[in-house]
Formats: structure tokens, sequence, C-alpha cells
């Protein structure tokens, strides 16, 4: 080792020391306490030590260790992380087992970090229901003294959902928290300008814990913080509040945000109310409870506009038109988005413009005005790499990724993800990469690419699961059901639709399960189960015209035209075909208009309207080659031809060779001939 090297590390090893000199004595009664219950604990003893941080239980460790009165002791520490923990006494048995015990030398076992298993929220955690249940067989299979070290809530928890198995404790000891690690937690919690969405997950665990380690501080267990506390623990549960949002775990983060609400208003900080009433609202918009979201939003708005804050007023007016964009409500989210750029522009707030830029994009895009999404997306985009937000890009990425979908640009596409899906692995943001790979998933599917399209889909479904997002993972099932579908796999496809659908009823998401009741018509067409077909389109349509929404139901009116034609109902497919074309032309939608083109030539042509019939057909054709469809243009011309044999109709193959770009002796050759 060189001498720079051995420098470093005399210069570290002094500065550890220095502050475990400091914690000890900061703690000096409590660590003699402890000291001496180590020395007289025999066999199976319980003891249990409250520390509200991590290093501070490093330090409390090697304090031990290296105390002259505890020598004859060998300490074994313990971790426990894994928060699905539940039977304790297997685990500690089996390490036991592979502890190597020193010659004259008392065995004291440290547990630490199961904190995870007993967790924050909710009754009866299963490890502390077992702890109480085999409290009894601990005498015999771990007869050696036990000291647990946890934070405040977690013993609080412990005494609560395992009374049995804390009353056995021999001993309690409640260190407190050192002035540094204070600084330290405060530092990267309360004073950090890294948003915590940033994160990698284990990173946003780690702030989470220490914030609920300054909870504690500030407001113990069973205590009411003192008036000098006030605004500490509000901040603090307001931290929390946003943290558990940023996991989606709306209903954690309300716990929280609800203390805040109360705190705040004992003392006139009226930003601070602004910012917990409007968190409030994003996490009953995360439920998709619409009307508490508006409301809580509207308050914040209200107040934000008694108090003249015109940057409060902007940052409520974004989050209405986030709601009203949720609710499908376009041209009202466009009117709040609006209104909230205009004074950021006023105040010269040019990185904040970015996000409701990027909001202006997704209202544009739903309407359908692709162009304009564009121009927004781009002017977010500039923004955000301009401000060196490389992070937040990634979103902006993901958009123009799918205006470029929409627009069958799928090379554009698939590029726009990548460098999305580059960024949130870069960052480590795992739960974002669960849509990209979801879109990306689309792509393939769009290119019929259905192995590949399933693989990512499944990608995204356990990223999902893993983080707990049920609801997300509506979406995903319901594609999963368009790949098997499309592979002819209609059982796994209704499966996977029937769990879509059960997960948007379940979060009373009605206008999402129209969609899957559509494809599940889909299915029992094809299985030509037709009056379930019908059924299910029914459904799907009364949903798509509740909401206003046009463009869509073109689709299951297509659907329904279908069913009507397999069930010879000529007129009536006609008359479903008719009404989705006019919304696919009023739409500006040319490329989905070309396959019901061809089925109402399929009509035309079973009714012996055979003017028609080639009319429609020859629009079609048009069409798929202009997209350069080429899947779609294959079927098409094995029509025509079959259609050119019935007719044998000349003006159809000159018709068809113009717009092939060819003879029709070349025609006649490649096509017709082909039909042998």
């Amino acid at each position: 080792m060189s001498s720079s090297k051995k420098l470093s590390n005399q210069h570290k090893n002094s500065e550890l020391q220095a502050e475990i000199g400091k914690f000890i004595a900061y703690n000096k009664d409590e660590f003699a306490e402890l000291v001496t219950f180590v020395d007289f604990a025999e066999k199976f003893t319980l003891g249990f030590i409250e520390i509200n941080f991590t290093p501070d239980i490093d330090l409390l460790i090697t304090g031990l260790q290296q105390n002259p009165q505890c020598q004859e002791i060998q300490f074994v520490v313990l971790d426990f992380p894994d928060g699905n923990l539940r039977f304790l006494r297997d685990e500690l048995v089996e390490q036991l087992a592979k502890i190597t015990k020193e010659t004259n030398k008392k065995l004291v076992l440290l547990i630490r970090n199961l904190e995870k298993s007993i967790g924050v929220f909710g009754d009866y955690p299963p490890v502390l229901q077992d702890l109480n249940f085999v409290r009894d067989s601990y005498r015999k299979t771990v007869p050696h003294p036990l000291l647990f070290i946890l934070p405040d809530y977690a013993i609080s928890r412990l005494a609560k959902f395992a009374p049995d198995f804390w009353a056995w404790k021999s001993g309690f000891f409640r260190f407190k928290t050192t002035e540094l690690t204070r600084d330290r937690a405060i530092a990267n919690t309360l004073n950090t300008d890294i948003n915590i969405e940033r994160l990698p997950t284990p990173e946003q665990q780690e702030r989470i814990d220490l914030l609920h380690g300054l909870l504690m501080e500030y407001h113990p267990t069973g205590e009411i913080p003192s008036p000098e506390h006030l605004r500490n623990c509000c901040n603090i549960l307001n931290e929390l509040g946003k943290a558990y949002l940023s996991q989606h775990k709306p209903i954690q983060a309300r716990e929280y945000l609800e203390k805040a609400g109360k705190i705040a208003k004992q003392f006139p900080d009226y930003s601070l109310q602004i910012e917990v009433i409007n968190q409030l609202g994003k996490s009953y918009q995360q439920q998709r409870q619409f009307e508490s979201a508006n409301s809580y939003h509207q308050q914040a708005l209200d107040i934000a506009k008694k108090q003249k804050n015109l940057r409060a007023v902007a940052n409520s007016l974004f989050y209405l038109g986030n709601v009203s964009l949720d609710m499908r409500q376009f041209h009202q989210a466009r009117d709040y988005y609006q209104q909230a750029l205009e004074i950021k522009i006023e105040f010269g707030d040019r990185y904040s413009s970015a996000s409701t830029y990027h909001n202006l994009g997704r209202v544009a895009q739903e309407l359908r005005e692709y162009e304009q999404a564009r121009d927004y997306y781009q002017q977010a985009l500039e923004i955000k790499i301009e401000s060196g937000d490389r992070y937040s890009s990634a979103r902006t990425y993901q958009q123009l990724g799918r205006v470029a979908q929409e627009l069958r640009e799928y090379d554009q596409t698939r590029d726009y993800y990548q460098q999305a899906l580059e960024i949130y692995i870069e960052f480590g943001d795992r739960y974002s990469s669960a849509s990209t790979y979801h879109q990306l998933g689309i792509v393939a599917q769009k290119l019929r690419q259905y192995d590949q399209a399933r693989d990512y889909y499944q990608q995204a479904l356990e990223i999902k699961i893993e983080f707990g997002d049920r609801y997300s993972s509506a979406n995903t099932y319901h594609d999963l059901g368009i790949v098997a579908q499309k592979l002819r796999q209609y059982d796994q496809a209704r499966d996977y639709y029937q769990q879509a659908l059960e997960i948007f009823i379940e979060f009373g998401d009605r206008y999402s399960s129209a969609s899957t009741y559509h494809q599940l018509g889909i299915v029992a067409q094809k299985l030509r189960q037709y009056d379930q077909a019908q059924d299910y389109y029914q459904q799907a349509l009364e949903i798509k015209i509740e909401f206003g929404d046009r463009y869509s139901s073109a689709r299951t009116y297509h659907q329904l035209g279908m069913v009507a034609q397999e069930l010879q109902e000529y007129h009536q497919a006609r008359d479903y075909y008719q009404q989705a074309l006019e919304i696919f032309i009023e739409s500006g939608d040319r490329y989905s208009s070309a396959s019901t083109y061809y089925q109402l030539g399929k009509v035309a042509e079973k009714l012996g309207e055979l003017e028609e019939a080639k009319a429609n057909y020859l629009q079609d054709l048009v069409i798929t080659t202009e997209f350069n469809d080429e899947h779609s243009l294959g079927i098409s011309l094995r029509n025509l031809a079959c259609f050119y044999q019935t007719t044998q109709d000349e003006d159809l193959l000159r018709e068809v060779a113009k717009i092939l770009g060819t003879t029709v002796e070349e025609l006649k050759e490649t096509i017709i001939n082909s039909e042998e």
C-alpha cells in the first residue's frame, strides 16, 4: 500500500474513532447500562435498542466491540433486510448453525434491519405475528442474549402487534441521535435539490428511511411535538407524502400529508399549505378519484389567488390540467395549461414551462393534432436539454415516440423509445422503464413481431407487479391479450383480457374498460360466438359514446359490421361500416379507413352491387399502397384477383395497374397467374 493511501486510511479511521467517541459521550449513561446488560445477560435474554438512524447503529456496534468490558463477548451482527420475512426464529436457527463460536466467549446476537419486515403501515405484520406465536420456543432454540436494534416506529409496532414477545424484554435502551447524524439526514432530505423521482429505487428507500428517522426525532411515537418542532414536522411529513407518491403509494402518502395539512394551519406559511393541499390532490388523482383531486387543487388555487402568489397559482392550474387530462376533458385541460404557461413565461420561469409544454403536447396528441403535439414536445425537450435535465427528457422522448407511432414512423418511434429507456436505466428508474418496455412492445406488435412484443410486455408487467402498480398492469395484460389473439391463442387472450377488465372495474376506470370489452368481442367473434361478440361490442360502444370518444367508436362500429356480415345481415353491416368510415374520414385517419373500404366492398359484392364493390376495393388498394402496408396490400391483391376472376373486368385491371405503377400484362402475370 502506498504511503498516501496509508495516510488516507489513518485519517478516515481517526475520524471514525472521533465519531464513536462523540456518540458514546452523548449517550454516556445509556451506553453504560447497555454494557452492564450485555455483561450479565445469560442464555436467552431479550433486549431492545432504539436508534433512528443507520449511521448511529454502526457507531454503537463498533463502540461495543471496542469496549474493554466487552472483550470476553463475541458479538455477531445478523441482518434481516428482507421486507417479506415471516419466520424470524427459523432464520436465526439457520444462522446460528453457521456461526463458529469463539472459545471462552459469550455469544451475543445483534439483530438489525428487522424494521423492513415490520413495516410502517398496516396491522399485524406476519413477522410480528410469528414472534408471538413461537415465543416460547426461543428459550430452547436460540439460547443466547438477543438485542434487537430498531427505530422508534418499529419498536412501537412490535410492542403493539407482538405484545407477548415484547413482555419478555429484560432491557430497553433509547439512544439519542447526535447532531452530526441529524444534520446529515436533513441535508440528504429536506435540504437537497435532487427530486426523489430521479433517484434509483434503493436511494429512494434510503431517503424515506432517513425521513422516518427524522420524524421520530421531532415527533416521537405517542408524544405531541413541541411548538419549536412543528415546522420541521410539517416539512418532514410533506416530504414523506411526496416520497410515497413517487412510489405510487397514494394511501400511505395521504397518511402523512393529512397530518402535514393539520400542522400547516397552525402557522401562517401559505406556500407550504398550498403545496401540501396539491400533494393531497395528487394522491387522489393516483387513485383515479378525480372529483376529490379537483377539489384539493381548487382549494390550493383559491389560497394562492388570495395570497397573490402567482407561481403557486401556475402550479395549481397545472395540476388541475393534469386531472382534466386524466378525465379526458381535453379542451378544459388545454385551457388550464395555457393559463399556467402564460404565468410561467411572465415570470421568466423557462425551466418550469417545459412540463407545461410537454402536457400541452399530450392534449394535442389525444386530439389527434400530431404535428402540434410534436411541436410542443420539441419545445419541452429543448428546454430540458438546455437546463441539463437529462432525466426529465426521457418522458418527452417517450411521448415523441408515441406521436411517431401514431404516424406509423416506426423506425423513428423505436429510436425515441430507446433513448427514453437508456435514460431510465442510467438513472436506475426501473419503475418508469416499464412504460417504455410496454411501448416497445406495441411497436413490435404493429410490425407483427409478436414474440418480441410479448417479451417486452412481460418485462413491463414484471416491473409493474414488483412495484405493486396493479392499475397500470391492466394495460399490459390487455396488450398481452392482443398478442395472444394475433397468435390465435384465444383462450389465453381471453384470460389476459379478463384480468385487465377486472382491474379496470376495480379502479373505476370505465373508459379504459371499453377497449377491453372491444377486444373480448373480437375473441368471441373469432370463436364464432356472435351473440357474445355483439354484446361485448355494444358495451364498448356505449362507454365510448358516454365519454364522447367518437374516434375510438369507429373501430367498434367496424367490428359490429363484421359480425353482421358473418350473420349475412348485409344491410346492417353496411350501415355499421358507413358509420365507421364517416368517423375515420372526419378524424383524418386515412390508414384505418382502408380496411373499412375493403369490407364495404365485400358487402357490396355479396349484394351483387359489383360497381360499388369495385370502387371500394380500389379505394382500399390506393390507401394500402400509399402507406406501403405490405401485409394488407397482399390481402387486397389476392381479393382483387378473385374479383377479377368473377367479373372479367378489364377496366379493373387497368385501374389496379395504374395504382401499382405497373402494366396490365405484368399484373396478369404476377397476380392472376398466382391464383393457379
